[in-house]
């Protein structure tokens, strides 16, 4: 008996892991002209994230339903866990909301900082990572400097 409930202890302990260690699936919405977003979703790629790629002309009306606001906005926007994620947020960061589960609707890199995943290039920019919800509520999850 206990030689059968060591077992079963040892599976559900196997299965458990395995399920954890699936890549979180990501679906990414960009236009079909910005290349700094292709090397976003390699970055979210080569960070174990399994992508859906969806390239659209127009994602204005996607931004808007989902509360990015002008303020949070940037090049492309995706969806994680229930989470919105918007421009060019590290996939460890990424990997930290999920982990850590907050009460918010998303994280945002405003614009395109110099530095951040996607956008690299000389002089990088030191930038922050937001999170938001569905108040308006605007916080600084992660700084990240050069």
């Amino acid at each position: 008996m206990k030689q059968a409930f060591a077992m079963l202890a040892a599976l559900v302990l196997l299965a458990t892991v395995a399920i954890a260690a699936e890549p979180a699936e990501i679906a990414v919405y960009r236009t079909p002209t910005c290349g700094c977003c292709s090397k976003w979703v390699k970055h979210l790629e080569d960070h174990g994230f399994s992508v859906v790629d969806h390239v659209l002309s127009d994602l204005s009306a996607m931004k808007v339903e989902n509360g990015i606001t002008p303020a949070l906005a940037s090049c492309h926007t995706a969806f994680v866990g229930g989470y919105v994620i918007e421009g060019h947020v590290p996939a460890a960061d990424i990997a930290r909301l999920l982990e850590s589960r907050p009460a918010v609707s998303g994280l945002a890199v405003p614009g395109m900082p110099i530095g951040s995943p996607g956008m690299e290039g000389p002089n990088p920019e030191s930038y922050r990572v937001l999170s938001f919800d569905h108040t308006g509520k605007i916080a600084t999850f992660e700084e990240h400097t050069p």
